[in-house]
């Protein structure tokens, strides 16, 4: 057996057997309405060529609506998936929302801030999760803190109130504020996203900002230490282009904390990528530098340098095979698996 079919086969089968989160249903009765949607991804990753290693991913999502008006809707909304429970954690988000069709929606309970909401990510046709904390990751320990995502994140531990306006022309305006946790006093978030969804170029521009208050054992990427400090401030802003087949993206985030105590976990992360669809077949190539600890000149600083190339065949409406090559800093890693959405 050649060595790719022994990484193939082995993706294939566990892809089978893995219990897949994946389950669509819909139901709507008149002002009531209810949808269940997720995902389920089996493969493995070879980082030695030798002994590939499995890997899955998988979510759940529920939601909830009433329509009370015509212009009014409250709903709930309750997911899991395979990132909250490798951190030991109930849930990925659990909210309530008002929803009006003139001023916008507001949120409230557990959840990503607005900012990371509104925010765009790197183009990228694999299922190694590269927009929310990697996967690779967890077969390869790198040797210094990571900031894996470009996207500004305040984390999903402490209650929040979210509101995003409605589209005012091709801008969009967010603000988040948070609390009631352990692991800060509160944060506060803003966003501001434009777009341009028609013409033969389409665009998405978002810009985020952040400030919390006294971080005290807090950390949302899984790669940093946790975060000690009298305040940190966070910048992300990052572009979407479309154009025909063609998906350009450029993202990056700024972290800055005050006087932190222990080792470094701030600093910055930028992404580039680009991604191309033709019939059912994707291709995509990612790029992430990361260096922590810019700002603080009695430790090195940690760069870390990953690169990424995708290929996706979209067997049906709900089954997708991929395969991805990569490499970090200083490990090279080949992953495949099969994706089921329904």
């Amino acid at each position: 057996m050649s060595k790719f079919s022994r990484i193939v086969t082995p993706a294939v089968f566990l892809s089978a057997v893995l219990p897949c989160a994946a389950h669509a249903w819909q139901y709507d009765s008149g002002k009531f309405g209810l949808k269940i949607t997720g995902y389920g991804t089996g493969g493995i990753l070879e980082t030695d060529f030798d002994k590939p290693g499995s890997i899955g991913d998988w979510r759940v999502r529920a939601e909830m609506d009433y329509m009370a008006t015509d212009t009014n809707t409250l709903g709930l909304v309750y997911a899991i998936d395979a990132a909250a429970v490798d951190e030991e954690k109930f849930l990925r988000e659990g909210f309530t929302y008002w929803q009006n069709r003139k001023f916008g929606r507001v949120e409230l309970g557990l959840t990503d801030s607005i900012a990371r909401k509104m925010g765009v990510g790197l183009p990228d046709v694999g299922g190694l999760r590269v927009n929310d904390k990697p996967l690779f990751y967890k077969k390869i320990t790198p040797r210094g803190p990571v900031i894996s995502d470009t996207t500004l994140t305040t984390g999903r531990g402490g209650l929040r109130m979210n509101y995003a306006t409605m589209p005012i022309g091709a801008m969009q305006y967010g603000l988040s504020v948070s609390g009631l946790t352990d692991n800060y006093d509160y944060a506060v978030d803003g966003a501001i996203k434009i777009r341009q969804p028609s013409g033969k170029v389409k665009t998405a521009y978002a810009i985020g900002a952040s400030f919390m208050s006294r971080p005290d054992g807090y950390r949302t990427d899984a790669y940093t230490p946790h975060v000690y400090a009298d305040w940190r401030a966070q910048m992300s802003a990052g572009v979407n282009v479309q154009y025909n087949s063609w998906i350009f993206g450029t993202t990056a985030r700024l972290i800055y904390d005050e006087n932190p105590v222990g080792r470094p976990s701030d600093g910055l992360a930028v992404g580039t990528g680009v991604s191309y669809d033709i019939l059912n077949y994707s291709i995509s190539l990612t790029y992430i530098f990361s260096d922590t600890g810019i700002w603080n000149r009695d430790v090195d600083d940690y760069m870390d340098h990953t690169g990424i190339a995708s290929f996706r065949y979209k067997y049906s409406e709900n089954v997708d095979v991929w395969i991805s090559g990569g490499l970090t800093t200083e490990t090279p890693f080949l992953a495949v698996g099969l994706r089921l959405t329904i």
